[in-house]
């Protein structure tokens, strides 16, 4: 191959590899408003995507958390991670709403599944810890304490 072929297949190289990130192809980056310290939106390569408030480059603040999957979370960051009230919807139907610290379900929550079952209290790092009552599809009802997702003890009522 001549260098002007050379040169010809790089130019249509870049201008291919150009057009797919400005043309209608993949887009990522800060796509809208200000993703330093203000509000903006930001997609990544995996296809994630974040609309909300930004500090330092991180979503801190409001906002609203959308993977790949279709998973989404609507609620409170701090460093780029869930932290404080907000809500995460999973595609198999699965929902929890409540508190958040360090991007775990953290304090009191709701964890709804779609076969009916329900939890109501608190948690830990992401499992079932401390007071809490459980409730089956069937209506049966456990109250009690939780530690680390498991049941260890009822309550009286």
């Amino acid at each position: 191959m001549n260098k002007f072929n050379s040169l010809y297949l790089t130019t249509a190289l870049v201008v291919l590899f150009l057009c797919s990130m400005s043309c209608g192809g993949t887009h990522y980056g800060c796509i809208q408003g200000n993703c330093i310290n203000g509000q903006g939106a930001l997609t990544y390569p995996d296809g994630e995507k974040y609309i909300g408030e930004f500090w330092d480059g991180r979503p801190n603040g409001k906002g609203t958390y959308t993977y790949p999957n279709g998973d989404k979370y609507v609620g409170e960051f701090r460093d780029g991670k869930y932290h404080g009230q907000g809500t995460i919807t999973f595609t198999d139907g699965e929902k929890y709403v409540g508190e958040f610290k360090d991007h775990k379900a953290n304090g009191q929550g709701t964890l709804m599944s779609p076969y009916g079952r329900k939890y109501v209290g608190e948690f830990k790092d992401g499992k079932r810890n401390g007071q809490g009552t459980f409730t089956y599809p069937n209506g049966r009802v456990e109250r009690g304490i939780w530690e680390n997702g498991k049941f260890v003890k009822a309550l009286d009522e």
